[in-house]
């Protein structure tokens, strides 16, 4: 019989946005599209957070107009909402344990995963031993301060892609993100492109597969799992 496939899927634990009086957290969407494409495909999927517990989920994501099929899939699904109310905490996490690792957006990776330790160590231990990393929307911001072995970023060279600056001047949120993922993916030396706005884009360099919005959630775990 096959050992089945495990994938960790990391979200955010950060809730303020900025400092507008507003919530943030990960975009509903872009964890329920994944899940499901990897759950179908008897994927074993471990959730874990910075903090561990219940992650903050964005309240505009559970807005009539960005709901899918996989988010009402998620709205039912009872058994998924349990196991996401008690994520496990990213420093319990080791790389051996999975066969790669999926971090879904929402604004709330820019505030915490882009700098935290863990979260870092996780990514350069994953890329490091040959494992697929994949980001969506703004979770490449993740990426940001994770390096390769002799230094340089993880990015540099790269082709990738992430939450473009138009898509960021459409939500108005330009002057309240800690930095904008296009221009940092750029400024690390990255190869960025991006695809029409709110439509489905993925890059896939060697090991790293990066999506650029909602809408290319399922894509991108759909060339994770291609790739397991």
């Amino acid at each position: 019989m096959m050992t089945a496939i495990k994938v960790l899927v990391v979200l955010t634990s950060h809730s303020d946005l900025g400092n507008t009086g507003e919530k943030t957290g990960f975009w509903i969407e872009e964890f329920a599209a994944p899940y499901y494409v990897l759950a179908d495909a008897g994927v074993q999927i471990t959730i874990a957070s910075p903090n561990g517990g219940q992650p903050p989920i964005d309240p505009k994501s559970e807005l009539a107009d960005f709901q899918t099929e996989a988010t009402r899939r998620f709205d039912k699904d009872a058994t998924l909402k349990e196991k996401l109310a008690h994520t496990v905490k990213l420093a319990d996490v080791k790389v051996s344990d999975y066969d790669a690792v999926f971090y879904p957006g929402g604004h709330g990776p820019l505030w915490d995963l882009a700098t935290d330790k863990n979260s870092i160590a996780l990514i350069e231990g994953f890329y490091n031993s040959k494992k697929p990393i994949a980001f969506v929307c703004h979770a490449p911001g993740a990426l940001v301060n994770a390096k390769l072995p002799n230094g340089d970023p993880l990015v540099k060279g790269k082709e990738v892609t992430g939450f473009s600056n138009t898509e960021e001047e459409a939500v108005q949120l330009t002057k309240v993100v800690p930095f904008l993922l296009e221009d940092e993916m750029k400024k690390l030396g990255g190869h960025y492109s991006k695809g029409a706005d709110w439509g489905s884009y993925v890059k896939i360099d060697g090991l790293l597969i990066t999506g650029q919005n909602p809408s290319s959630s399922e894509e991108a775990a759909k060339a994770l799992l291609k790739m397991l």
